[in-house]
């Protein structure tokens, strides 16, 4: 499992954020593990109250970090938001921006945090949808970082061309194959 560097929109500085790092895994079929890394002053993010995992819409407006998965070569994909919080929202959309749905879990996700006075990490497991079992996979990794001042950065591990979106077909760029059928 590699690491991969996560990079800031250049419209949108992060004044605290020193580095930021995602590792990704595949588990079994239907499971994708993920860690999210923020190198930065724990105390200047906003990083909300710590409560019972819930769904939740619109958890993008602070710190947010977000998975959006697609088969290769399709346009609809799936779109997974994890807050500090344990607050959580699974959306499925049928191409760019489009027919956007709430997708049904058959689990809710696994979330769990650390931090320090330097960092904040927030990892996730999440299943996937039955249909993207045995497929090769696309994904964006994103997140919207909120400091206590309230200026946001966001991140991924690339950016179309103009302001951030995270939807925008640019932005699946890491590539997981396909598992083997047991």
């Amino acid at each position: 499992m590699a690491k991969h560097s996560m990079n800031c929109h250049p419209d949108t500085p992060a004044k605290i954020v020193q580095g930021f790092t995602v590792e990704i895994e595949r588990q079994g079929t239907g499971r994708i593990w993920i860690r999210y890394h923020v190198e930065a002053p724990v105390d200047d993010l906003e990083l909300g109250l710590p409560g019972e995992p819930e769904r939740r819409d619109e958890l993008w407006r602070t710190t947010c970090f977000e998975a959006f998965v697609q088969a290769a070569g399709s346009d609809s994909y799936q779109e997974f938001n994890f807050a500090p919080s344990s607050a959580w929202a699974a959306y499925s959309f049928t191409g760019y921006r489009e027919g956007m749905a709430e997708l049904p879990m058959s689990s809710v996700p696994e979330l769990g945090n650390d931090a320090s006075e330097s960092h904040f990490a927030l990892e996730a497991i999440f299943d996937l949808p039955s249909e993207l079992y045995d497929k090769e996979l696309q994904m964006a990794v994103t997140a919207v970082i909120e400091a206590l001042d309230g200026t946001k950065s966001y991140w991924s591990l690339a950016h179309p061309a103009g302001a951030p979106d995270f939807h925008h077909p640019d932005c699946f760029t890491l590539r997981l194959p396909a598992r083997a059928k047991a």
